[in-house]
């Protein structure tokens, strides 16, 4: 039961983020009473730092997976945004902004871990695409990966962005067409191209 909570409660706060969400809100999605929930939380506080915690973990499995499936450096990366597509629809406020402004100390310790992994991800990533020709080899790879970060988790801040519906994930593409176009060779440029209008909103 437990895990069936993180699972939902992740789910209902990437989608409505986190300040409007209430325990009942998530007890009426699961069919149970308030009560069952605070059997294994004690708080909102808690919930919200295990199911983020929960939350990041299945995303993470989930780009793994995505990269051994055999694509090249740059379908990897589209498919993996694809992947994520339709998890950041919220029409008022990134819920990663969110989680800043209202959990902090969630916050900090989840992009500690997302950065880590966001690392490891993507410096595989540009040595993969260097291998297959897609990038250039003279890029400096500590600093496109802090780069490219830097511009994700800036279309998280609503102080620079308002959001409707798929704003987000529009956003989110565009930063890695930016990013791709940065680094690619010509080889690469073409591969972008396909995969931009596969992807078009």
């Amino acid at each position: 039961m437990k895990e069936t909570i993180l699972k939902k409660s992740g789910e209902i706060f990437l989608k409505f983020g986190f300040k409007s969400v209430t325990m009942d809100d998530i007890a009426n999605e699961l069919g149970i009473s308030k009560k069952t929930i605070y059997k294994y939380f004690k708080n909102k506080v808690e919930l919200v730092d295990e199911a983020t915690e929960y939350t990041h973990s299945l995303m993470h499995t989930e780009v793994l997976k995505i990269y051994d499936m055999g694509y090249n450096a740059i379908e990897e990366n589209f498919e993996v945004n694809k992947k994520f597509k339709g998890l950041l629809q919220n029409s008022d406020n990134s819920p990663i902004y969110q989680l800043q402004k209202y959990y902090p100390e969630t916050y900090k310790r989840i992009m500690s871990q997302e950065f880590c992994m966001f690392k490891d991800c993507l410096s595989n990533n540009i040595e993969k695409g260097i291998k297959e020709g897609l990038f250039r080899p003279d890029i400096v790879k500590d600093q496109v990966v802090k780069f490219y970060f830097s511009l994700i988790m800036s279309v998280h801040d609503s102080n620079l962005y308002k959001y409707s519906k798929n704003t987000i994930n529009k956003l989110e593409l565009n930063v890695l067409e930016y990013h791709t176009r940065a680094i690619s060779t010509k080889k690469g440029l073409e591969i972008l191209e396909e995969q931009l209008d596969k992807n078009k909103f």
